[in-house]
């Protein structure tokens, strides 16, 4: 098994900047349309994780990552993912990885240059097994921990993410294990202060009573 990790583009953070729609990273994550490099190289088995763009005020972290279930085209995946098509929301923000229209060509709302369109087609990832960091007490414990946990994965001495992996990074097998366990502790740290907080607020009531 390989896997590789990446910053996505600076700006996009889920929590604080513009919503990262590629990758998906929900039950059924996906990856259609940016770094088709990574989508061509990985195959089934392989796993993808991407980091939070680079945003003022505010600490980049790991986001999530998933293992490739399967490959197909875009064509396909615009028959099986209707949802990520792409659209423009109320926002004003675009939303969705599927990046052609119903006749099969770019859509209007991909703005990336047509000479790259035929290779960013090709090999829309279908995931499974994703383990994201999505509450807001993830994020935060996610927000602390991201440098130290990069910095352990890859036994690299680094001030920033950037210095740690650069735009991509490939993970051994185990590297790839250990970053998943490291995001397993920081929900699992999430979690327990979350019913810590609950407790407390709880007895605080109770007292008041």
């Amino acid at each position: 098994m390989k896997a590789k990790i990446f910053i996505t583009s600076t700006g996009y953070d889920p929590e604080r900047g513009k919503q990262v729609k590629d990758p998906y990273l929900g039950p059924c994550p996906t990856l259609g349309a940016c770094r088709p490099d990574i989508r061509k190289q990985l195959q089934k088995g392989d796993e993808i994780y991407v980091v939070s763009g680079k945003i003022a005020a505010a600490s980049q972290y790991v986001i999530g990552g998933f293992a490739i279930e399967e490959k197909i085209s875009a064509a396909e995946a615009y028959l099986r993912f209707p949802e990520h098509r792409l659209i423009r929301g109320e926002d004003g923000q675009i939303s969705g990885n599927v990046i052609i229209d119903s006749s099969g060509k770019q859509h209007e709302l991909d703005h990336h240059k047509r000479k790259n369109f035929d290779r960013r087609i090709e090999n829309y990832v279908i995931g499974t097994n994703p383990i994201v960091l999505s509450t807001p007490a993830e994020i935060a414990e996610g927000r602390r921990l991201t440098l130290e946990i990069l910095q352990d994965v890859f036994q690299k001495k680094g001030d920033s993410v950037w210095k740690i992996i650069g735009r991509c990074s490939n993970l051994t097998e185990k590297q790839a294990e250990k970053l998943r366990a490291h995001l397993n502790e920081v929900k699992k740290a999430a979690r327990q202060s979350r019913q810590a907080g609950a407790v407390r607020r709880a007895s605080e009531v109770a007292i008041q009573v």
